[in-house]
């Protein structure tokens, strides 16, 4: 064998390497995004907490409401998951006369619930 083919198969054996470390990683961040996914639709989902479903419509929820809007589409309206986030966090912020309570504002969610609800949304 050549040199450059040797170069050529060492080169290539350290690129599968990266991308067998990188698929790992992106495994392992999926799973805990499933998790904060799946966190976040049962507190989206449960009345004492989020109660989401009491206004609006979204992914299979049932008895949904329509008070609010329907929740879909949500990384093209909220193409920075912070400014979706600051809006549970207090919607009043952007539209004073709202009637969605400001979650994490008035503690109704933990920071972490709400973290996980921004998740779940997102995904909607």
């Amino acid at each position: 064998m050549r040199k450059s083919a040797i170069s050529y198969i060492v080169m290539s054996g350290a690129i599968t390497l990266v991308f067998a470390s990188l698929s790992f990683t992106s495994q392992t961040v999926s799973a805990a995004e499933a998790s904060m996914v799946e966190e976040g639709k049962k507190v989206a989902y449960a009345r004492k907490k989020g109660n989401c479903l009491a206004c609006h419509k979204m992914a299979d929820g049932s008895q949904a409401g329509n008070i609010g809007p329907e929740l879909v589409n949500m990384k093209a309206r909220y193409p920075d998951k912070a400014a979706l986030r600051a809006k549970i966090w207090d919607s009043t912020v952007t539209n004073p006369t709202t009637i969605m309570p400001p979650f994490g504002k008035h503690k109704i969610v933990t920071e972490k619930e709400l973290d996980n609800i921004v998740e779940f949304i997102y995904t909607l």
